[in-house]
């Protein structure tokens, strides 16, 4: 997971590097050999907000599903204790939660997207609205390697491995899915303050 997310990273510093820079870089016209400054500020969604409120909730439900699989570990290794007995009551289900959250904040990107387009700001109307793009879709091409992690995790649930493999799927999963909330925090900043 280390490895994955120090690429993740290297990939978002050198996008912030080329961000920056393309921000001050004026091209020329050829026309008129003259620099053009054509860094037109981009006004981002109030979505956006939402959108990240929704990121935010969906990390505290996967900390939560995290916390009720290591209950469940506890409990299994409890049971092995003669006189012991496991409650199987009925509980919230965290990481379908999660999974459901992770899939709004994907179908909410989609609708900022749809908002910046019909306020005149494409993939290719200049550079800023580019980069608004570019960033924000890699996040949520990373975003949807989480759900599949998520879709993963609820499946070794359903198919009953054992608490302690599903443990792990889950922590391994839990830091990738908190990751993901950093970085689009990240983003953000970038994307509002870096102007």
């Amino acid at each position: 997971m280390g490895v994955a997310v120090a690429g993740i990273v290297m990939i978002f510093v050198s996008f912030t590097s080329a961000y920056i820079v393309r921000q001050g870089l004026p091209p020329l016209d050829p026309r008129t050999g003259t620099l053009v400054r054509d860094w037109i500020p981009v006004r981002l969604p109030a979505l956006l907000l939402v959108n990240t409120c929704v990121l935010l909730l969906s990390s505290l439900t996967m900390a939560l599903a995290r916390r009720q699989i290591s209950g469940e570990a506890t409990l299994a290794h409890a049971g092995s204790i003669a006189g012991v007995s496991a409650d199987s009551g009925q509980k919230i289900s965290w990481l379908a939660l999660t999974v459901m959250l992770g899939l709004s904040f994907l179908t909410l990107q989609w609708m900022a997207w749809r908002e910046l387009a019909a306020s005149g700001f494409y993939v290719a109307t200049s550079p800023s609205s580019s980069f608004v793009y570019l960033l924000t879709g890699m996040h949520g091409v990373h975003l949807i390697g989480g759900v599949v992690a998520l879709l993963v995790a609820g499946a070794a649930a359903l198919l009953r491995r054992p608490v302690s493999s599903r443990l792990v799927i889950l922590d391994v999963t839990g830091w990738y899915w908190h990751f993901m909330a950093i970085l689009w925090i990240y983003i953000l900043c970038l994307l509002e303050f870096a102007r």
